[in-house]
């Protein structure tokens, strides 16, 4: 064997001390990065009731346009609309004819609603008067071609201020009777579907410029990315050319909640009824030709396909029929988290029948109940945005993106305290810090320990005024029993009349019932 020269050697010697120190580097980093996240998950183990664990199935039904106010403005001991002598003492100015509109009981099984994006949000809450709701109704885009774009009202008359209570949708009612309706729930941001189904599986809506690249996102609050089929006819505050010609797919590169539930094991599925998609092309008063609907077609509610995250951890498949929730229902072999998308007519989003939204409901929360894993299940339901619909409560600001207005939400399952009015403020930033204090020992989309840095600029779950879902549950009672309830209830909904019958009713003060 050759001997080395001395200078050979010491060269040698140096190379490898180097690569030691850069090795030791890294490990030192990857450790104190474990470190951390260990850390921060015991100081988050000490705050979570150990009986949560007993929750080992979450299920998010998410559905479209409707405030508190106008399905609960009038349910016993919630905050509901305000009364004196047993009449409203809320109404909303009618430009066009300069009285007040008040609230009052909306029998029509189709309703219109009105604008629900970042500006009409912003009028609709007028600086906490709470005032802007009929005007906006009334100044809203007429004869959309796409009824689900978010400048439109659907309906030839300001219907803004009307509600429903037990007489029409007598199910809903039960549901919050029999579990916990929360009266302080808000839409995370304050826009519309899109933005909301975002946050609703990831507490952030963004643009991004790379995929692959978290820290090429920004905030973005009414025009994230568009679903192909929305993008290049689209009105400037919804990102007009920036968003690229029809067909071009976005670029979702920051984190995900199944990002960390892949990383940890935990199982999902996000489930789409086919039907028809949303995200038709908005030609104006043109009627438009809606695409077919399926879990194949990423569209504002089933953004998942898009994110990067999905992609390169191979869990496109996680994205399914919803006839696979179905069986899987029944067979008891649902994942920990479940995410379910309806399709246009069951989704209640105007001018969608809202007795069939009721039914479609009551048929998922049935197959939960009457299978095996109702034992062990947390039904979260709500609505995804407010859909111009009337609220009274001013919406607490946490960030440059929310809250939104108020919007209906109630959790259904065994643990749940019976009868119980939840008045924490909530968001749907609480459904995550439920699902990662549940399974992942209360990790967090934090872009400090998550392990993919993005620019997010609030950790929404750890925002101090964000209520516990928690604290709804008595983990130590009895289990409740199922609550079948009949998909087609008797109602006191009616079909609209034709434009020519119809008049709006209008006055200073409404009796309530």
């Amino acid at each position: 064997m050759p001997q080395l020269s001395s200078k050979y050697f010491l060269l040698r010697v140096a190379s490898r001390r180097v690569c030691l120190c850069a090795l030791m580097s890294l490990l030192l980093s990857v450790s104190a990065r474990l470190t951390a996240q260990r850390q921060s998950s015991v100081q988050a183990d000490s705050s979570i009731p150990p009986g949560i664990h007993k929750i080992r199935h979450v299920i998010i039904i998410m559905q479209e346009n409707r405030s508190f106010d106008s399905y609960f403005g009038t349910f016993p001991g919630a905050d509901g609309f305000p009364t004196k002598d047993g009449a409203f003492t809320v109404c909303n100015p009618d430009p066009k004819t300069g009285l007040c509109m008040s609230p009052y009981h909306d029998t029509f099984d189709s309703n219109g609603g009105g604008p629900h994006f970042a500006t009409a949000s912003l009028k609709d809450i007028d600086n906490g008067k709470m005032d802007g709701f009929v005007s906006q109704a009334e100044s809203g885009r007429k004869g959309c071609g796409n009824p689900d774009n978010p400048v439109c009202t659907n309906s030839v008359m300001a219907d803004v201020m009307g509600y429903h209570d037990n007489r029409d949708i007598p199910n809903y009612w039960a549901y919050a009777h029999a579990f916990v309706l929360q009266d302080h729930m808000f839409e995370p941001n304050a826009s519309w579907s899109l933005p909301s189904h975002l946050f609703e599986i990831s507490a952030w809506s963004a643009y991004c410029a790379k995929h692959d690249d978290p820290k090429s996102c920004v905030n973005e609050l009414d025009a994230p990315g568009m679903p192909p089929t929305w993008r290049g006819r689209l009105s400037k505050q919804f990102g007009g050319e920036r968003n690229g010609p029809l067909g071009t797919e976005p670029i979702y590169a920051w984190t995900d909640l199944t990002y960390l539930l892949h990383t940890h094991h935990v199982t999902w599925g996000y489930f789409v009824m086919k039907g028809v998609e949303p995200g038709c092309k908005d030609t104006g008063s043109k009627p438009c030709r809606p695409g077919k609907q399926n879990a194949g077609t990423p569209g504002i509610w089933n953004p998942l396909p898009f994110f990067d995250t999905v992609k390169d951890d191979g869990e496109l498949s996680r994205i399914q029929p919803l006839e696979n929730f179905y069986q899987q229902a029944h067979d008891g072999t649902l994942p920990s988290v479940s995410w379910i998308a309806p399709a246009g007519k069951v989704s209640e989003h105007p001018p969608a029948l809202v007795s069939v939204g009721q039914s479609w409901v009551t048929g998922l929360i049935n197959a939960v109940m009457q299978g095996p894993d109702w034992k062990d299940s947390a039904i979260f339901l709500a609505w995804d945005d407010w859909g111009g619909f009337y609220d009274h409560v001013i919406p607490p600001v946490v960030d440059e993106n929310g809250y939104g207005i108020r919007v209906p939400a109630m959790i259904i399952s065994p643990y749940a305290k019976p009868h119980l009015i939840d008045h924490q403020t909530l968001s749907f930033d609480a459904y995550l810090k439920f699902i990662e204090d549940d399974f992942l020992g209360g990790l967090r989309l934090d872009p400090k320990t998550d392990g993919r840095p993005d620019p997010r600029p609030t950790v929404r779950e750890d925002v101090p005024i964000l209520g516990d879902l928690a604290k709804d549950f008595d983990f130590n009672q009895q289990p409740l029993p199922a609550l079948i309830l009949p998909e087609h209830p008797v109602t006191d909904l009616v079909a609209r009349p034709s434009a020519k019958k119809m008049s709006p009713k209008k006055s200073s003060t409404t009796q309530t019932k």
